[in-house]
């Protein structure tokens, strides 16, 4: 009974930081702030710390799955353990191949930040393709949260 609820508090503290930071946080930094270029760097070192977060919790229920689910049927294991790799390879992608792209791009435009077109539109599709992620990661993190 303990275990499970652990499980459950791991899956609400992983779905409640990514909706934290991605939908409130980090637009907050970006309406408040006239830098923009502060704002995402803020919102970057966010999204660090919730990408490691999430790792963590990933690591967390893989074990907890593995430990404290005896009376669950195979396939509801399955279900679980399928949707929390889908949410660590959603981290993955994003954070490890597509930020630093993304970095790469800033870094190569300098202290203004100022983009060339072409640099700025690949920025944009990196970024779209990221923010895609985090929604599908987003609507995962609900479906788990349901699925305890």
């Amino acid at each position: 009974m303990m275990l499970a609820k652990l499980r459950l508090l791991v899956a609400v503290l992983w779905a409640g930081s990514l909706w934290t930071v991605g939908y409130l946080v980090a637009p907050t930094l970006f309406t408040t702030l006239s830098d923009r270029v502060l704002a995402g760097t803020l919102a970057g070192a966010m999204f660090h710390a919730e990408a490691m977060l999430s790792l963590g919790c990933a690591l967390a229920l893989l074990v907890l799955l593995k430990f404290a689910t005896p009376d669950w049927t195979p396939a509801r294991r399955r279900t679980m353990l399928a949707l929390v790799a889908a949410m660590a390879l959603c981290t993955v992608v994003s954070h490890f191949g597509l930020q630093p792209m993304m970095a790469e791009l800033r870094a190569a435009a300098g202290p203004g930040g100022v983009m060339e077109s072409a640099a700025k539109s690949r920025f944009g599709m990196l970024h779209g393709v990221s923010s895609v992620i985090y929604l599908v990661q987003s609507f995962l993190a609900g479906w788990l949260i349901l699925k305890q």
